[in-house]
């Protein structure tokens, strides 16, 4: 089993930004890929960047590319998502997850965080 708590959200202003972090426990944690979805109320859950395990894979939606940056620090159990430059259309509830490889797909994901809000004001 794994264990993910995402921390971080909150509310900015448009052009702000945020950290998010997942702290992850459990033995099988070890070789996970993890990602970020987000999930906006009355819209489907999407893709927002995922990492490999030795970080040397990695991939971010588009609308996100060139503003978050993914990170891990295995020896900590930890994955962050900086988030520049953020826009109204970035609110949503941000969900950390963990699988076995880098995937755009949130069914891929066994396990996931319950959510952090992060709202962005115009």
């Amino acid at each position: 089993q794994v264990q993910l708590v995402e921390s971080g959200g909150g509310l900015v202003q448009a052009g702000g930004s945020l950290r998010l972090s997942c702290a992850a426990s459990g033995r099988a944690f070890n070789n996970q890929a993890m990602g970020w979805f987000r999930q906006a109320p009355g819209k489907e859950r999407e893709f927002v960047a995922a990492i490999s395990w030795s970080g040397s894979t990695i991939s971010y939606a588009k609308s996100v590319k060139g503003r978050f940056t993914i990170s891990r620090d295995n020896a900590k159990n930890t994955m962050s998502l900086q988030m520049n430059s953020l826009k109204p259309e970035d609110t949503a509830v941000y969900y950390c997850a963990a699988g076995a490889y880098v995937r755009m797909v949130a069914s891929h994901y066994d396990y996931w965080g319950q959510g952090t809000q992060v709202t962005v004001s115009s």
